[in-house]
């Protein structure tokens, strides 16, 4: 993960670890950059995106759902397909209400099995779900699907923020989300207390002293037992296998028989596997910002240390040179290196504290792994560098922002999510002596995100539920799938994506150079746009793989 997923808000979760899921963070502090920030990534950002982290495998053949009854009979069967789902689910109504967060959609709640290949068994689940209607129904297209990043984000609202950042696309589309099971409305997972989570992230994950690394491994037992405790019953079902069997419950509640797909950041792989369980259930499929759903979550996280590193040092490191006479930290990346250490250095021997707050040297690194994301929340980073220089002596709003930079990056709710899916999807080391050896070969090499290499994969070694059934993405079946990605993306990184690539045969990728943003659509690249809305809105597929420039470097 960012651990992969991407906040700069209070649930900017995408961890660095992984993908962590960041995604919406960098958009969500860049749009309310001067006004009080909500604690869940901002769905109504007229540039969603959504991030970051995460990568992993699994599954089983599908299961077709029978049309409800007010739909037409569903006649495609895969023939991996087992037997119908329970009338209970298939023939449920969705109410649909004015969603009390974003009055513009329609909410309701979908019943699903908590597992999906034995769905008499255990208490049902609830899957918070949502619509916007398309603005055209004249030259209506369909339904188009949005998840969202993480894991750990919330998805349900973000269908308002693709119609007003795409409005050609919620002109043409029912758009439609929901929050996945184990997040935000839908049936939670719960791990720690506040207060037990700031433990988890205390202290500097750099320290390599004997009793630091004890107490890391410490901490992370502790949060996988606190997981199996209050929610041990639901975390083997928190996969993302058993999602995707939720959105074709969803697909069949809503009377198509075909939907086309949106997934940014760890979305990419809820779509990959959607695809390889539900292929004749595809009409397009846009996978943005992609996870390496060709291997494991372990595999794809660690190779997350390095790309983070990359996009400090190469992009904003350089970014803040050029800006000394702004932010006063050196006018050379050599000096803003310098800087960030002796900074880095001194908040290890004395975090800054304020009420609730606290800054030290694992924060101000989460406050970068976030604000990397994207280019647009750069400011806000340098902004709030400016105040831990001189904490006593900042400007109000300088302050005000490192606190939401580096004070509200990471949640319980979120890692409970994270964590539930990234250490159950695929198998993990279990071997503790193999991730200290690993952890500080990475905090030397890569030590942005490199350091809580150890903290991270020690919670999925101490995890306790096996590992989901392994699906293999192949792209067999599936119509012509649209993959996009950055050169520098921090989170999803452009070697993973092309390892995802390679794997759904018949995909197109469009390389988005010069830039190493988390997330390419919507944004105001008119290159990558005219691509996606060609797709989506003309069923122009691209014959080839193709280049698309960022604006900056055009």
């Amino acid at each position: 993960m960012n651990t992969t997923a991407s906040d700069i808000t209070a649930s900017t979760a995408t961890a660095s670890h992984t993908t962590a899921s960041h995604t919406t963070a960098s958009r969500t502090a860049a749009s309310n950059a001067g006004a009080s920030k909500a604690g869940a990534p901002s769905a109504t950002a007229s540039r969603t995106r959504r991030a970051a982290v995460a990568v992993a495998a699994a599954v089983l053949a599908g299961l077709a759902l029978p049309a409800p009854a007010s739909a037409a009979p569903d006649t495609a069967r895969n023939p991996g397909d087992a037997e119908a789902a329970p009338a209970r689910y298939t023939h449920q109504t969705l109410d649909w209400q004015p969603c009390a967060q974003q009055p513009t959609l329609d909410c309701a709640t979908m019943t699903v099995p908590r597992d999906w290949h034995h769905p008499d068994t255990g208490a049902d689940l609830k899957i918070a779900v949502s619509r916007h209607r398309a603005g055209d129904p004249a030259k209506r297209k369909g339904t188009l699907l949005m998840a969202a990043g993480g894991p750990g984000a919330s998805g349900l609202l973000r269908p308002a923020g693709l119609a007003t950042a795409a409005p050609a696309v919620g002109a043409a589309y029912d758009i439609v989300g929901f929050d996945q099971r184990g997040v935000g409305q839908s049936t939670r997972a719960v791990c720690q207390t506040p207060e037990e989570f700031t433990e988890f992230l205390a202290g500097d994950y750099r320290d390599q002293s004997p009793a630091a690394i004890d107490k890391v491994i410490a901490n992370s037992k502790k949060l996988a037992a606190s997981c199996q405790e209050h929610s041990g019953d639901l975390l083997p079902y928190l996969n993302t296998e058993q999602t995707a069997h939720d959105i074709d419950l969803f697909r069949g509640l809503l009377g198509e028989q075909k939907i086309s797909y949106f997934g940014p950041s760890y979305a990419s792989m809820i779509g990959a596997y959607y695809g390889t369980l539900f292929p004749h259930r595809v009409e397009r499929m846009i996978l943005d910002s992609n996870i390496g759903f060709d291997g494991t979550w372990e595999k794809f996280e660690l190779g997350q240390p390095m790309s983070f590193q990359r996009r400090f040092d190469e992009d904003f490191v350089p970014w803040l040179a050029a800006r000394d006479a702004t932010y006063h930290w050196g006018s050379t990346p050599e000096q803003v290196q310098a800087h960030w250490e002796q900074r880095r250095a001194a908040l290890h021997d004395q975090p800054i504290t304020e009420g609730s707050l606290t800054i030290g040297p694992n924060q101000l690194d989460n406050g970068a792994i976030s604000a990397i994301y994207e280019e647009a929340t750069f400011p806000l980073l340098a902004q709030s560098l400016t105040a831990v220089d001189d904490w006593q002596a900042a400007d109000p709003a300088a302050k005000t922002m490192a606190g939401r930079v580096f004070g509200q990056y990471l949640s319980p709710e979120f890692l409970a999510e994270y964590f539930s899916v990234t250490c159950g999807d695929t198998p993990w080391t279990k071997d503790m002596d193999t991730w200290v050896e690993r952890g500080a070969e990475n905090t030397a090499r890569w030590p942005l995100a490199g350091a809580r290499t150890l903290a991270f994969s020690a919670v999925c070694a101490a995890w306790p539920t096996a590992p989901a059934p392994k699906v293999k993405v192949t792209g067999a079946h599936l119509p012509t799938v649209l993959m996009l990605n950055s050169v520098h993306d921090p989170a999803t990184y452009y070697e993973a994506a092309l390892g995802a690539h390679r794997a759904l045969r018949g995909s197109k990728l469009v390389t988005v150079t010069g830039s190493g943003d988390h997330g390419q659509y919507p944004t105001a690249n008119t290159c990558v746009t005219g691509v996606v809305e060609g797709y989506l809105l003309d069923d122009r597929a691209p014959e080839h793989d193709l280049t698309c420039p960022s604006p900056q470097a055009g």
